[in-house]
């Protein structure tokens, strides 16, 4: 039997080095404090997902610097580049920013101060009473400076000097290095591993574009997009919730198909022809492949035969799929990933890429593009481990699918049975639409046989059951995927409290735990997923009597 759990509540999973990326979140209790009040409970956290709240690191470097401008009632968000905290500063004096009874930051109060201390860097200075409405830039588009750039700079913080702002153009080696080049070759070779595609024009590592995180791997390509084309985004099928919210409040129109259904795939033609007929621009279709929490895979054949019609971007979210599992870069015209998830694989690394087809008929406007408008903003210290991590790749990708297709079999032969409080289980092997994600499974080759992925949902009769299940699940509960360690997260009932009608219009119910299966003994994890449905069952005979 496996050790229990004994993590503090809100303090990283173990072994939670000085940059985890994680926090436990123990509990239904908790669940249902967080949905109520998601601010309030990430306020009390020790350690959290840095988007979330902001890392200890980087606290203590942006008060280091409000301390040398004299501010102590100010608050600042800290940028690896003037373009990100350019867009800062206009994201939070939108008109459209509201928080309760308060509106848009004034111009007057908010402003933009440069520093250096071991690197340049610029701060976003604006009164602690307007926090609410700043925090939601730090929180989606995830461009703020890492842990690591804020480790690295508190340790030089007695050559802290504020310094003239000048153009983007000047140069900053600590962002485009050897390392970095070393890293984008990483990730051409395991695109290039097991290709579906042999013949044809392939990404070089001149096509690799590296993000600060993985929200910012779509936020800055939507954001050069919307500047080149001035269109509707569509997001087809469900996202990551901050994906959605980035697509909403950024750009200059927005169209969601959440399903990711045959039905959808009718509606997104019927819509993309009324668009094209009333002379508006669709710029891109995006989607996840496949999509968070549910698993949904769209029917990328079709979606790729659209955006051609309609002379629209395809861009894909393969984050879940994941380079080893799925080969699906000649589909697109930019695919994006999270390489902060199972790419790195300890949980102690946020970072994300955007590659460019050149096989594309878009390729050469979208290189210009991005040539034009990129910035790199991965530092380095944070490229130097994910190089070292993602090194065994595949064969934690190995253990990974194992351990997530043995936990879903299952679960799975529960839900066939009458008599379990588990009613589904969401996950590609099972899935209906799982028929569009084997189609563009990489090749089996001795080292490595493709899978469906770590990721996957469970299902159950009711929120009494699944509450059961969750209290007695003996693995960690936190927001992520991918990590050495099995996660848990209430994901409808924590993020979607709210908005549960919604939510359950695309699927999404409160009674879907998301499990992401870790690298444990298949076997003490199968003990302990017994264990738990056991509890519900229990409460299914309980409810009975």
């Amino acid at each position: 039997m496996a050790d229990r759990i004994t993590t503090a509540f809100g303090h990283a999973v173990p072994p939670a080095p000085r940059h985890a990326v994680t926090v436990h979140m123990p509990g239904w209790q908790t669940v249902q404090k967080y949905g109520a009040d998601p601010r309030s409970v990430i306020a009390t956290f020790h350690n959290a997902y840095p988007r979330a709240k902001p890392h200890r690191d980087i606290v203590n470097l942006a008060n280091t610097v409000l301390s040398h401008l004299g501010l102590s009632d100010h608050t600042c968000f800290l940028f690896s580049s003037l373009a990100s905290a350019e867009e800062c500063v206009e994201y939070c004096t939108s008109p459209r920013r509201i928080d309760g009874d308060r509106g848009p930051i004034p111009r007057g109060v908010i402003q933009i101060r440069a520093f250096v201390a071991k690197d340049r860097f610029w701060a976003v200075v604006f009164p602690s009473e307007c926090a609410s409405i700043a925090i939601g830039f730090w929180s989606k588009p995830g461009v703020g400076v890492s842990s690591r750039f804020a480790e690295a700079n508190l340790s030089m913080t007695n050559r802290l000097a504020e310094m003239t702002i000048l153009n983007e153009g000047d140069p900053r080696p600590s962002f485009e290095t050897a390392k970095h080049a070393a890293l984008r070759d990483r990730i051409i070779s395991y695109l290039k591993r097991a290709t579906l595609q042999p013949t044809g024009k392939k990404p070089s590592s001149n096509d690799v574009y590296l993000f600060p995180t993985g929200m910012a791997s779509i936020y800055k390509p939507h954001t050069y997009l919307s500047s080149l084309y001035h269109g509707t985004t569509i997001l087809f099928g469900m996202a990551f919730m901050d994906t959605l919210t980035t697509f909403q409040e950024f750009g200059s129109g927005f169209k969601f198909f959440g399903l990711g259904s045959d039905e959808d795939l009718s509606a997104l033609e019927a819509f993309l022809r009324e668009e094209r007929d009333q002379g508006r621009k669709v710029q891109a279709i995006w989607a996840e492949f496949p999509a968070n929490p549910i698993l949904v895979t769209p029917d990328l054949s079709r979606l790729r035969a659209l955006a051609d019609e309609y002379d629209a971007i395809l861009a894909i979210d393969d984050t879940i799929g994941s380079y080893a599992n799925i080969d699906i870069t000649h589909m697109t015209d930019i695919l994006v990933t999270s390489l902060t998830k199972s790419f790195n694989g300890y949980a102690d690394v946020i970072a994300g890429c955007a590659i460019l087809n050149p096989a594309s008929r878009h390729y050469d406007a979208l290189k210009s593009l991005f040539n034009t408008q990129y910035v790199p903003e991965l530092y380095v210290d944070d490229v130097e481990a994910l190089e070292r991590n993602s090194r065994d790749y595949l064969t934690r990708t190995t253990k990974l699918n194992h351990n997530a297709k043995a936990l879903t079999d299952y679960l799975q032969t529960c839900a066939e049975d009458s008599n379990s409080a588990v009613t589904r289980v969401h996950y590609p092997s099972v899935n209906p639409s799982g028929e569009h994600y084997r189609q563009f499974m990489r090749l089996e080759t001795p080292q490595f046989t493709p899978g469906y992925g770590c990721l996957f949902s469970v299902e159950f009769e009711d929120v009494e059951a699944t509450e059961a299940f969750y209290n007695n699940l003996n693995v960690h509960n936190s927001v992520h995927l991918g990590a050495p360690f099995t996660l848990a997260f209430a994901y409808t009932a924590c993020t979607y409290a709210k908005k549960l009608d919604w939510a359950a219009s695309y699927g999404l119910k409160p009674t879907q735990i998301r499990i992401t299966a870790g690298l444990e003994d298949i076997d003490l994890l199968l003990e302990g997923f017994k264990s738990a449905v056991e509890a519900a069952n229990q409460v299914k005979i309980a409810a009975r009597r």
